[in-house]
């Protein structure tokens, strides 16, 4: 006589997490099996050792505690553990994320000029620019020679290199 056939991995996984739901040893044995794979993955999201001791035993504690509601759904338990390992890790990143009080934040307007005083210098640099392109080549050959006058002077002044300019974007 032949025994009866062994169960396939699939139904053994099956029938240790129904185990599970009640034996604390027979989670034990998915601890065991699930351990190595869980923690590598929070690891390899974490990138700390001791976080990610602590995500990888958070994960399996949160299972303890819900193997009792786990149904099965056709997939094997390592993807219920991976689920919950994802979980733990953002909620691990979303805790360490700093927060702070609205009420403790400066105006941001404070530091410097509103948009609208920004917006309007560009405004009319721009039309600055559109006057000095018109003009003829003569005056625009000497309006140059002046600025670089002025941009040399400034820079000796405030002890700046003659080649950096005084006004971004605008070559003399």
């Amino acid at each position: 006589m032949s025994s009866p056939p062994s169960p396939s991995p699939r139904e053994d996984e099956r029938e240790l997490v129904e185990r599970a739901k009640y034996d604390h040893g027979a989670f034990g044995e998915l601890y065991d099996r699930h351990f190595l794979q869980i923690y590598k993955f929070v690891y390899s999201r974490v990138r700390d050792q001791a976080m990610a001791e602590d995500v990888t035993s958070d994960v399996f504690m949160k299972a303890l505690r819900s193997i009792g509601r786990y149904q099965d759904t056709g997939r094997p338990i390592s993807a219920w553990l991976y689920q919950i390992a994802m979980n733990a890790v953002a909620d691990r990143f979303r805790a360490a994320r700093p927060t702070e009080d609205i009420d403790e934040q400066r105006d941001l307007t404070a530091g410097g000029p509103g948009l609208e005083q920004i917006a309007a210098q560009r405004d009319e640099l721009r039309r600055i620019w559109a006057v000095v392109e018109t003009l003829p080549t003569q005056q625009l050959l000497i309006h140059r020679g002046v600025m670089k006058v002025r941009q040399s002077v400034n820079h000796h002044d405030l002890g700046a290199g003659p080649d950096t300019q005084a006004w971004p974007g605008v070559e003399a």
